[in-house]
Formats: structure tokens, C-alpha cells, sequence
């Protein structure tokens, strides 16, 4: 299986600016109660909208270099699929039809070219909250998304695609069998579960997986132990184990640029960090990976996983990533 370097849910281009092409749209839930008697068409144009944009998206990606076609899809494909007062219209029948013929189109130019598709619902999805409700909105939410894989043609088998979230809740691992009870099958064979800084850590989340699929997250690992996580550590092989086949994916990025600018010449410690920087600060992305050292960390770990490059620079970002993969040694 080829190895895959890969960018999240927004393209740019050499000025880092978004390009119009390849762009969605939203709306909010005011506009929408604002202007009910236009409401209706002006949702169907973001979604077609937004499926024609993305599709250009992914046939962009296809032409790269197959180590680049990876990409995280944007969540915000479709306004107001879970709100109470759109819900209704956009699961009815004609409507889920035409989704489907909208969506359909990606997974297909995805499957031919190879490209490694995935979505990252937001951090308001607790799957293991201790209030019911919460629960039961996150599952949803975490539907709508099963339902545009769905609609994609993906769901079919075991992580042939990539719907992931972190275990947020206070129940943790011991609340996640009722959520997972909720859930539908093409939900349950997407899913996968990422490490966090300061909830569910990797050991937390291993014994989930005979279930999903574990991701692991690099940065929040240093950022919750202070530790780099070995790329022969024995933990790799259940990671490796919980994807039942499929090439896994983990997590890259690094501190921001303005506290790395003072360690470029090695892997800083936690210690050092935290001279320049509380550790809330530290958790947060940077823009570019402007540490090589941490690079070339990174980057022995592709023998097991593909790296999905979580930077504020997006697919900038991975292309230097993988520029200094390939470039000679010193």
C-alpha cells in the first residue's frame, strides 16, 4: 500500500489564500429562520454547491503525486442536516435521492485515483458524555457524517473510510458501549477514535480496539506525557490491529512556529517548552513544520501509518512535509 501524506478540509494556494474553485459555503440557522420562504432553495444550492466544489477538489488531488492524495473532507457540507427545523427536509425521499447523485461522484473519482478520503466531526461531539441528550445529538451528528460516506459508496466494509473523534465525556471507555449501541452499521465500520492532551489517552483508548479503529495523534501524545512517541513502541501493533487490514492514519503537527523558532536545532523536551510557553498554548497547531528534527520523527513513522498533516497551512504544508522526506540527507 502506498504511504500517504495528507492535508485538512481546506485548500490553498501558494499565497495561502482559499480558492474560489474549491471552496464550500454555509449559512447560519438565523438566515435560514430570517428567510424561511427562500430557506429551503437556498439549502439545496449549498449543497450542490458544495458537492461540485468538493468533487473538483478531489480530482485535483487525484492528479498529485499518489503519496499526496489524501485529503480531510469539511464537515459543514450540508447546513442545518441535524437542526430541528430542517431535518425533516432533508431526509426526505427525493431529497436523500439527490444527495446521493450529488455525493456519489467523489467516492467514485476517489476510489480510482487512490485517493484517502476521511472527515473530522467538531469537538462538540461527546459520544461519552454523562447526559443523555449529548449523547444522542453526537450520534447524530456522527450520522449525518456516515450518511455522506454512505452516500459516497463508502461504509460497506471496515474502515474504507475515516469518521473520527476523540472519546470526549466524562464517562470515557466506560460509557462508549451505549453510544456505539446507537449507531448504525456503516457509522460503526467508519469510525475511528483519536488519543487527546487531557481526557482519553492512547492507553485509554486501546481497549476499544476490537471495535474501531485507533488514531494515533502524535502531537497530543508529547502534549499530554511529554513523551515522543517511539515509532517501534509494542502499543503500534494493537494500533496497527484495530484497523483489521486497512493502511491506519495518525495525526502530525507541531507547536506553533513562534515557540519552535528558538529549538530548531533539535526535538525540544516538554521542559523546554514550557520555558517559553504554558502547556495550553503549546497544544495548539502551528502553520508550517518548521522543526526538523521533529519532522524526521515524525516521518519514521510512515513505515506503519499515513500522516495526515494537521497545520494551518493545510496542503502547503504537507507539501514541504513531504519535500523534506525526499530530500537527501546532510
Amino acid at each position: 500500500m502506498t504511504e500517504k501524506i495528507g492535508f485538512c478540509c481546506k485548500y490553498l494556494d501558494e499565497s495561502e489564500k482559499n480558492v474560489p474553485e474549491f471552496s464550500i459555503k454555509t449559512t447560519t440557522m438565523k438566515w435560514l429562520r430570517d428567510n424561511p420562504s427562500i430557506a429551503h432553495d437556498r439549502l439545496l444550492s449549498i449543497a450542490r454547491h458544495n458537492a461540485k466544489t468538493t468533487l473538483a477538489l478531489v480530482q485535483k488531488v487525484a492528479t498529485w503525486d499518489p503519496v499526496l492524495r489524501m485529503m480531510r473532507i469539511g464537515s459543514d457540507l450540508l447546513p442545518g442536516y441535524t437542526e430541528p427545523n430542517w431535518r425533516a427536509w432533508w431526509h426526505e425521499q427525493d431529497m436523500q435521492a439527490e444527495l446521493e447523485s450529488l455525493f456519489a461522484p467523489i467516492g467514485a473519482v476517489a476510489r480510482a485515483a487512490d485517493v484517502k478520503l476521511s472527515f473530522h466531526p467538531g469537538q462538540f461531539c461527546c459520544i461519552v458524555s454523562d447526559k443523555e441528550d449529548v449523547v444522542h445529538r453526537s450520534v447524530e451528528d456522527l450520522e449525518y457524517h456516515a450518511d455522506l460516506a454512505r452516500w459516497m459508496g463508502y461504509g460497506q466494509r471496515k474502515l474504507d473510510f475515516k469518521i473520527n473523534v476523540h472519546l470526549s465525556g466524562r464517562k470515557g471507555a466506560d460509557g462508549f458501549d451505549y453510544a456505539w449501541n446507537l449507531m448504525s452499521p456503516e457509522l460503526r465500520n467508519c469510525l475511528t477514535l483519536e488519543n487527546d492532551e487531557y481526557q482519553s489517552g492512547v492507553d485509554d483508548l486501546l481497549p476499544l480496539a476490537d471495535r474501531v479503529g485507533i488514531v494515533l495523534d502524535i502531537h497530543h501524545h508529547f502534549i499530554q506525557t511529554g513523551e515522543y512517541f517511539d515509532p517501534q513502541d509494542s502499543r503500534i501493533k494493537q494500533i496497527q490491529d484495530s484497523w483489521q487490514g486497512t493502511r491506519p492514519t495518525m495525526h502530525y503537527s507541531q507547536s506553533p512556529e513562534e515557540y519552535m523558532w528558538l529549538f530548531l536545532d533539535r526535538r525540544p523536551t516538554m521542559e523546554e517548552l514550557m520555558t517559553v510557553a504554558p502547556r495550553g498554548k503549546l497544544r495548539s497547531h502551528s502553520n508550517f513544520y518548521a522543526n526538523r528534527h521533529i519532522n524526521e520523527w515524525a516521518l519514521s513513522h510512515l513505515y506503519w501509518a499515513d500522516i495526515a498533516c494537521e497545520a494551518k497551512a493545510k496542503n502547503l504544508a504537507s507539501f514541504r512535509l513531504l519535500e523534506q522526506k525526499l530530500a537527501p540527507q546532510a
